[in-house]
C-alpha cells in the first residue's frame, strides 16, 4: 500500500519510534466486528445465540469481533436487525456518549447509522432520537438501517447544520458529532481515500468540523454533553480542533473518558502525538496536555481496529424543564382502521419491547397522506423540516383498510404480535425471496414473521397459506 508522503512523514512526527508498527498496521487484514441489537429479542441477545466466531469488544458491551470469511452481512439475522456490522474502533463512540433510556439526543452527521443504532439500543425505545444527515441519497441509507433495526423513537432529519440549529435551540440533552473528516482511517479499507487525501483537505475537514460544532453547540441544553469524534489522525482535526472549541466556549468543560468507559477496556488517552517537534505555536500549548490526557486516542497499531479520536464535552449550568408540546388532537375517527388493526393484531404490553414504549410513552399518530406514523411525544413541531422519518411508520390506508408497514414489524417482539409464524433454516430463505409459505390452518389474516426468536416481517394468513408481504425492494435472490 503506497501512502502520501505528507501523512507518512506527520506521522513519523507524531509517534516516532512507534511509527513503524503504526505504518505495518495497513499490510495486516482490517478488523471486523458486529454490534449486537438489544431492541431484538426482548434483550436477551447474546453472541451464544449467534451462529459466528465471535470475541468481545472490551470498550462497547454490545461489540464483537467477527471473522468476516462467515459472512455475517448476508444471514438472514442481519436482515432481522438481530445486529450491525460496524467497525469495532468506531463502537466506542456511543459508549462514551452514554445514552440513557428517556434522553433527548441528536446523531449530527448520522450516516449511515452505525452509531445512531447504537445510540438508539441503549435507549431501550424511551426518549427521542433525532439522526440527521445532510446528503439526501446517504440519509435514505440512515432511514433503512433504522427501520432493519426495529427503532421506534428515531425520527431521521436531512438538513444543514445551520437548519438544524435553528429549528433545535437548546433542545438536546446530548448531541454525537461524528464529523465528516480527511479519513485517515479508512485508508487500509478504502485505497479511495488514499487518493484524494492531501494536506489541503485536511484543512479543508478542519474548518467544516468548526462550523459543524459552533452549530452544534447552539442545540445542546445547559448541562448537557456533546461529543465529538472523527475516523482521522489529524490534530487538527481531534485534540486541537477541541482545544480551539474550548478556547471559544469557556463554558464547556472537557471530561475524562475514562469516567465513562470501562476501567478493562484496554484504551487509553491520546497523548503519543505530544512531542516538542509538534507543539503549536496558536495558543493552544497550556491546553495540550490536559486536554490529550481526557480525550480518546484507538490506535490501529496498538489494537484490531481502524483508529478513532473522540472527547466529550460538558455544557456548563443547569437545564430549564422543557416546554410541552402541544398539539390539536386530531379526530380519532380518522384512524379508526389502525386501532382496528391493534386491537385484532397487537398485544403490546409496557413493560417489554421498543414498540411498546413507544406507544406507552403517548407518542401522537400523525398521517402523511395515507401513511400513519407513531411520533416521539418529544418531537417539535415538524413544520419547515426535511424529514425521512417522523418515529414509527405505523402502515398505510388502503381502500380503507389498514395494511401495517414493514417498519412496525421489525420494531416488535415476538410476543407483541397476536399472531406468530415462525420459519425454520429453509423456510426463511423462501420468506426473503418472496415466496409464499405453508402456516397453520388456524392462523387469518396479519401474521407476524420470525426466524430464532426475531421479527423479520409480515404474512398475511389464508386457509393454511402465508402470502407474502417482506417488501420487494429487500428481497434477495
Amino acid at each position: 500500500m503506497e501512502l502520501p508522503q505528507d501523512f507518512i512523514r506527520r506521522m513519523e512526527q507524531m509517534l516516532g519510534e512507534e511509527s513503524p508498527a503504526f505504518f505495518a498496521g495497513f499490510e495486516k487484514e482490517k478488523a471486523y466486528g458486529l454490534r449486537l441489537n438489544p431492541l431484538k429479542n426482548g434483550g436477551f441477545l447474546s453472541s451464544a445465540n449467534l451462529p459466528f466466531t465471535l470475541s468481545p469488544v472490551p470498550w462497547a458491551k454490545e461489540g464483537f469481533y467477527a471473522n468476516a470469511e462467515e459472512r455475517p452481512g448476508r444471514h438472514a439475522l442481519h436482515e432481522a436487525g438481530a445486529y450491525y456490522i460496524q467497525e469495532p474502533s468506531a463502537m466506542a463512540v456511543a459508549a462514551l456518549l452514554d445514552p440513557q433510556p428517556g434522553e433527548i439526543i441528536c446523531d449530527f452527521c448520522a450516516a449511515p447509522g452505525g452509531k445512531s443504532t447504537g445510540i438508539a439500543g441503549r435507549m431501550a425505545g424511551k426518549g427521542l432520537l433525532v439522526s440527521n444527515e445532510i446528503f439526501p441519497a446517504r440519509a435514505k441509507i440512515l432511514s433503512q438501517n433504522i427501520e432493519r433495526l426495529g427503532i421506534a423513537n428515531c425520527v431521521v432529519t436531512n438538513e444543514p447544520p445551520e437548519k438544524m440549529s435553528q429549528s433545535f435551540p437548546e433542545f438536546f440533552d446530548k448531541i454525537l458529532v461524528d464529523a465528516p473528516c480527511s479519513g485517515e482511517g479508512m485508508f487500509r479499507k478504502d485505497p479511495q481515500a488514499i487518493a484524494e487525501w492531501k494536506p489541503s483537505l485536511v484543512e479543508f475537514c478542519r474548518k467544516r468540523q468548526e462550523m459543524i460544532l459552533e452549530e452544534a453547540e447552539k442545540m445542546l441544553r445547559p448541562g448537557g454533553i456533546l461529543v465529538y469524534s472523527t475516523c482521522t489522525f489529524a490534530p487538527e482535526e481531534n485534540e486541537r480542533q477541541i482545544g480551539h472549541f474550548l478556547q471559544r466556549h469557556p463554558d464547556y468543560v472537557l471530561e475524562d473518558w475514562r469516567d465513562i468507559l470501562p476501567d478493562d477496556c484496554g484504551l487509553e488517552g491520546g497523548r503519543t502525538w505530544l512531542r516538542p517537534s509538534h507543539s503549536a505555536n496558536d495558543g493552544t500549548n497550556q491546553l495540550e496536555c490536559p486536554l490529550a490526557e481526557r480525550t480518546l486516542r484507538l490506535w490501529p497499531h496498538r489494537l484490531p481496529g481502524e483508529g478513532h479520536f473522540a472527547a466529550r464535552l460538558r455544557k456548563h449550568g443547569e437545564p430549564s424543564p422543557m416546554k410541552e408540546n402541544k398539539y390539536k388532537k386530531k379526530p380519532s375517527k380518522k384512524y379508526e382502521n389502525f386501532h382496528t388493526f391493534y386491537k385484532d393484531f397487537l398485544a403490546l404490553d409496557p413493560a417489554i419491547g421498543s414498540a411498546s414504549a413507544a406507544f406507552h410513552e403517548k407518542g401522537r399518530l400523525h398521517a402523511f397522506g395515507e401513511e400513519l406514523y407513531l411520533i416521539p411525544p418529544a418531537m417539535k413541531s415538524l413544520s419547515g423540516i426535511k424529514i425521512l422519518r417522523a418515529g414509527l411508520q405505523l402502515g398505510s390506508e388502503k381502500k380503507n383498510r389498514f395494511q401495517p408497514s414493514h417498519a412496525l414489524a421489525m420494531a416488535l417482539l415476538p410476543q407483541e404480535a397476536v399472531q406468530v409464524h415462525q420459519c425454520n433454516g429453509e423456510s426463511i430463505l423462501a420468506y426473503l425471496r418472496g415466496e409464499s409459505l405453508p402456516c397453520d390452518s388456524s392462523l387469518r389474516s396479519w401474521t407476524l414473521v420470525t426466524y430464532q426468536g426475531f421479527s423479520i416481517g409480515w404474512g398475511k394468513a389464508s386457509q393454511g397459506t402465508l402470502k407474502n408481504h417482506y417488501p420487494k425492494g429487500l428481497r434477495i435472490h
